[in-house]
């Protein structure tokens, strides 16, 4: 059974919000054609930085915890991960928007976005020679950056990322060692700052941060349905 632990993580992760999707009165299902066109480019996109940064050495694989099923370099459960965690991530963004009336972050999500635009920055450029920081860092600033000039709403991307974070901390708790003998994803701290939420490096609070908004940015623009208007956002 083993073998199937990152397996069973990216189950556990998609399998209530996935149940809870059908839900009559706020069917989340409805929706999927818009999810799995954003989850498909955001996926992709992060698949390839991923084949990159594990062919590199940035980070890689425990065999002891792997089905031994792969694509490319990567073992088809990370592949899912891809998957598993943004589906519940946009379930959860779907779900607060369509049960709450207000959000408490409306006043401050400005505040929020020009405080992590230059936090993300200023460490992406100081810590330039570090794969994993730099590149996780300077991306999300871009993608910050873009928002503000956008003038878009953040307040419930970052209501989501705050409702989800507990179980951020539990799925990537396990998947970097925090529950396990050894960990099931390894990371070379050479490239990273070395800092660690518990087991789970710290840039990989911003990696997720990256890969949700930007799946729930791009589920609410094909929601409008203008999927041939990308650039025009």
């Amino acid at each position: 059974m083993k073998i199937y632990t990152y397996l069973f993580v990216d189950f556990a992760c998609i399998v209530i919000p996935f149940l809870a999707s059908f839900y009559k009165k706020y069917p989340f299902y409805k929706t999927w054609k818009s999810y799995f066109l954003a989850n498909g480019i955001i996926g992709f996109l992060f698949i390839v930085w991923d084949i990159y940064f594990t062919k590199i050495g940035v980070w890689g694989f425990n065999t002891d915890y792997l089905s031994g099923f792969y694509i490319y370099n990567l073992p088809i459960e990370e592949i899912l991960f891809f998957i598993c965690i943004p589906y519940s991530c946009v379930f959860t963004y779907f779900s607060l928007k369509s049960l709450l009336k207000s959000n408490f972050l409306i006043s401050s999500y400005k505040f929020i976005s020009y405080v992590l635009l230059i936090m993300v920055l200023v460490l992406g450029l100081y810590f330039f020679d570090k794969k994993y920081t730099s590149t996780t860092f300077l991306l999300t600033s871009a993608y910050l950056f873009f928002n503000i000039i956008k003038k878009k709403n953040m307040s419930w991307i970052y209501l989501t990322y705050i409702s989800i974070f507990p179980f951020f901390l539990l799925s990537n708790g396990i998947l970097t060692g925090g529950f396990l003998e050894n960990p099931i994803v390894w990371y070379n701290d050479a490239e990273n700052l070395g800092i660690r939420i518990f087991t789970i490096p710290v840039e990989d609070s911003i990696y997720g941060f990256l890969l949700i908004s930007s799946t729930i940015s791009l589920y609410d623009y094909f929601r409008r349905g203008r999927p041939l208007q990308i650039f025009k956002l």
